[in-house]
């Protein structure tokens, strides 16, 4: 069947510490990240686009460090595109990021990528040193040392947040030129405009309420980015969102339900939110919400739907691994999305 349109569809993760009954800690750890590689495997063999690591300092995840567990998934991948999702660029040194991932590029052959954001949790801030405080300066300093790093292999900087770079050459040069490097935004104004602004392909974090209303965010992005001079193409819009999917709606939801439901209200008590209810779960899963829950054919529907109401998407990525499932409920859900649900978004 001919293929009508290049959306990009894959994974985003994050390295859960799972516990292993008759296994000590640091053994069910050993699983937890050959589960997490094997899933990447998977996910490659199935001829999905992309696969995505995200950034915790937190006792329940594993993934302080993505770029080490993106390098291991390159050693076993051939083809998957392997990136962050996000890299905590406020908290980071923009010149080891570039140096880890330009590394992961030369491991992979050429399949790495960049997602760069402030992050949705505090505590890298005060393990490297930063105040929260000046969370937005500092990511609007260090990404733009970072695109600077990107352009060119010698640097004469200077800014408030770290020591100037006089004449200073950064190795290695990453395989492709620039390596690609999106911005990871929520939900405000000011994070969708400088990317706009910057050029810069843009990942949008939808976790919970209807995904059309991103549409004016959206619109700001690419407006921006048109009177800035950046062509259309460059203006690439993904969307990241909660999903899982399995043979049945109905098996889909009692799934993914009772860890969903741990998760958003240990979130819940933390940030003051109210209390998340299966009904609140339920209007999530509909037609409009932001939750990617169900059967491959209702999931890919809702695919498309959320693209069109978007003004076209480039690229959707799974965030697969906030309900507590098991290996195989992970594993058999993503050859749902590649055997069933990415042929009928591509053909739809």
């Amino acid at each position: 069947m001919e293929i009508k349109n290049t959306m990009e569809i894959g994974i985003d993760s994050f390295a859960g510490a799972s516990r292993f009954p008759g296994l000590s800690r640091g053994e069910s750890h050993v699983q937890s990240m050959q589960n997490l590689l094997d899933r990447i495997v998977l996910a490659d063999e199935k001829g999905l686009d992309i696969f995505g690591i995200g950034e915790h300092h937190r006792e329940e995840f594993l993934d302080a460090a993505p770029s080490v567990i993106l390098a291991a998934a390159a050693a076993r991948t051939k083809n998957i595109r392997l990136t962050s999702a996000v890299t905590v660029l406020s908290a980071a040194d923009p010149v080891r990021v570039f140096q880890q991932f330009a590394t992961l590029d030369l491991i992979s052959g050429g399949r790495a990528e960049m997602v760069v954001g402030r992050g949705s949790f505090s505590e890298s801030f005060p393990l490297f040193g930063f105040d929260f405080r000046d969370y937005d300066d500092l990511f609007a300093e260090k990404l733009d040392l970072l695109l600077q790093l990107r352009e060119k292999e010698e640097i004469n900087w200077r800014g408030r947040f770290r020591a100037p770079l006089e004449y200073q050459k950064v190795y290695p040069r990453p395989l492709q030129d620039p390596i690609p490097l999106w911005v990871g935004v929520g939900g405000t104004p000011q994070s969708f405009a400088r990317a706009g602004m910057l050029g810069l392909p843009l990942m949008v974090a939808i976790i919970g309420g209807e995904t059309h209303r991103f549409k004016p965010l959206i619109d700001l992005y690419r407006r921006v980015g048109a009177e800035a001079g950046h062509a259309p193409e460059k203006l690439k819009v993904g969307i990241h969102s909660l999903g899982y999917v399995a043979e049945t709606t109905e098996k889909a939801h009692e799934d993914y339900w009772p860890g969903y439901e741990v998760l958003f209200n240990k979130i819940g008590r933390e940030r003051g939110w109210g209390k998340i209810t299966r009904d609140h779960f339920e209007s999530l899963t509909g037609p409009t919400g932001a939750l990617l829950v169900g059967n491959a054919e209702e999931v890919a529907a809702k695919i498309v739907r959320h693209s069109e109401a978007l003004g076209g998407i480039s690229r959707l990525t799974f965030q697969m691994v906030s309900a507590d499932l098991s290996q195989d409920k992970l594993l058999r859900s993503i050859e749902l999305i590649g055997d069933k649900v990415r042929p009928m978004v591509l053909n739809a």
